[in-house]
């Protein structure tokens, strides 16, 4: 997968970036309540799993969006992939722990869920932090907490970490005037990412819930 240097000369947010990254090093968080009435309908009705559902959803959306697939080279310099894969949580039920695995990403949804189930299969009674090896550079963190709805959500690293991709957490999803909403969360580091193109992002996860059907297995 190509990664793409950003031409520091040219670029329009030069200077902003290189403001959040060496003097005001921030992260920001936005929380939002996604509907998702008519996509949990298709799930049902096809008798699939939410959970990766959802992580297709979030994954279309950042490989939609530039400013959520930025990270450094080992020379510390600054692009973009052409494509980010999922790395997200399972949930150990018997000893209460949790794993963080990844699956490669595929624009085909069919493909893609296929591959997630296999993943979380082959790796549910596999403990430890990372048991899926083979970790690409290219990847975005999506994590649940499916005991809880939550309205606010807050996540930070340490000020001089290189982490320029947004970290989505989302939780339990709950009925409110005939419809039902899912809470998420996102953090973003501000050098990669202003205002704009977070909202951009979150408007596109909803978007993309709203108006994504799922085809027919």
């Amino acid at each position: 997968m190509a990664f793409h240097l950003i031409d520091m000369d040219t670029w329009e947010r030069r200077e902003h970036y290189y403001y959040y990254k060496d003097f005001l090093k921030v992260r920001y968080n936005l929380n939002i309540q996604v509907d998702i009435t008519e996509l949990l309908a298709q799930v049902k009705e096809q008798k699939l799993k939410f959970y990766p559902v959802f992580i297709y959803i979030i994954m279309r959306a950042v490989n939609q969006n530039r400013e959520m697939r930025m990270q450094t080279d080992k020379e510390g310099r600054l692009g973009y992939w052409d494509e980010c894969h999922p790395s997200y949580t399972i949930f150990h039920e018997d000893d209460k722990t949790f794993s963080d695995i990844w699956t490669e990403y595929n624009e085909d949804f069919t493909a893609f869920y296929d591959a997630v189930i296999k993943d979380m299969e082959t790796y549910q009674n596999q403990k430890g932090i990372k048991p899926k090896p083979g970790k690409p550079d290219n990847f975005c963190p999506v994590s649940c907490v499916p005991w809880l709805s939550f309205t606010g959500y807050a996540s930070d690293t340490y000020s001089d970490s290189p982490m320029l991709y947004p970290v989505v957490l989302f939780g339990r999803y709950y009925e409110k005037e005939g419809r039902t909403f899912l809470p998420l969360g996102a953090a973003f580091h501000h050098a990669a990412a202003d205002g704009y193109h977070s909202c951009r992002f979150l408007n596109e996860i909803q978007e993309l819930a709203e108006t994504f059907r799922l085809p027919r297995r």
